[in-house]
């Protein structure tokens, strides 16, 4: 069983305005390598959202026609439109092949001390003279230096699946599933009932727990880069084709792989790895090559 995690350059490329016919087209792109993995697999296909739940939450707040729905739930209807789009892709190339969209509900810690400090960043970027305005309105900014402000938003650990029965029970039945969109949607639990919170939690480490409690033998977090390098954007960077499971916990603890990138993908490879399977980060363009571990990064428990 193979975990997919599709990066958002799957949907998004530098420099688009994220319309639905953009993000169909390059979806369109990965649809073959999706249809061949499925005849190699039982594949379960995760994706991030951050660009389009931020867009949809701040679509929600720039209208007083209807009510705004909360993150939540902004969540759970871009897991929707972005499953759609692959059913649409993958349908194109092959109108016969089954797609099961999954909206899945993911348990997080009402205590985790994520939702004190905001730090996932969803939406556009901001310019300069527009920082103020947003912090009166009482968004959570991040300054990214030559692109401008982002909006943060709490980003819990995962903790459970709560939907695992219902993909288990599709796996094998259907070519793919596509689950744990996002990262999930987060609820929490009170009085014995499962309510949603506000927060975006990272899709890498939701799609480790999913590969985990699946059982996966094998969990690929696809980017748009070739796989994970020491000094990354400097020179001297080396590309680490192979990764014991302890030295890329030590190079996480050396602040090596910036948490806001690389470094949620090696956690989650790392956590995969130490249950027992084989995890590989590497570039969206080589999907095939990557699972196959001719290019990206393995990452093992060795």
């Amino acid at each position: 069983m193979l975990v997919l995690a599709l990066g958002g350059n799957a949907l998004l490329r530098k420099g688009e305005r994220g319309t639905f016919e953009e993000q169909l087209s390059n979806m369109l792109r990965v649809a073959p390598s999706l249809l061949e993995l499925s005849k190699r697999y039982h594949l379960v296909i995760t994706h991030g959202n951050g660009p389009q739940v931020g867009n949809l939450y701040l679509q929600q707040e720039s209208t007083s026609e209807v009510p705004p729905m909360p993150l939540h739930a902004c969540v759970s209807m871009t897991q929707s439109l972005i499953g759609y789009l692959i059913q649409l892709a993958v349908n194109s190339v092959d109108r016969n092949a089954r797609v099961a969209v999954v909206p899945t509900r993911v348990l997080v810690d009402p205590d985790d001390p994520a939702f004190r400090n905001p730090t996932k960043p969803i939406g556009p970027y901001y310019p300069e003279s527009l920082r103020d305005t947003l912090l009166a309105k009482g968004w959570n900014l991040v300054y990214v230096a030559g692109r401008g402000y982002r909006r943060v938003v709490p980003s819990p650990r995962p903790r459970r699946i709560v939907d695992i029965g219902v993909v288990k029970e599709l796996l094998g039945r259907v070519d793919m599933v596509v689950a744990a969109g996002g990262g999930g949607i987060p609820v929490v639990e009170r009085g014995g009932q499962l309510e949603g919170v506000d927060a975006v939690i990272d899709k890498d480490l939701a799609s480790s727990l999913l590969a985990r409690e699946l059982g996966a033998d094998l969990l690929v977090i696809l980017t748009d880069v070739e796989g994970v390098y020491l000094n990354y954007g400097r020179p001297g960077a080396r590309l680490l084709t192979r990764l014991c499971a302890s030295e890329a916990e030590r190079l996480l603890s050396e602040g090596h792989f910036p948490p806001g990138s690389m470094g949620p993908k090696v956690e989650a490879c790392v956590e995969f790895a130490r249950s027992g399977g084989r995890a590989a980060i590497g570039s969206l363009e080589r999907a095939l090559e990557v699972v196959e571990g001719v290019s990206g990064t393995l990452v093992e428990n060795c």
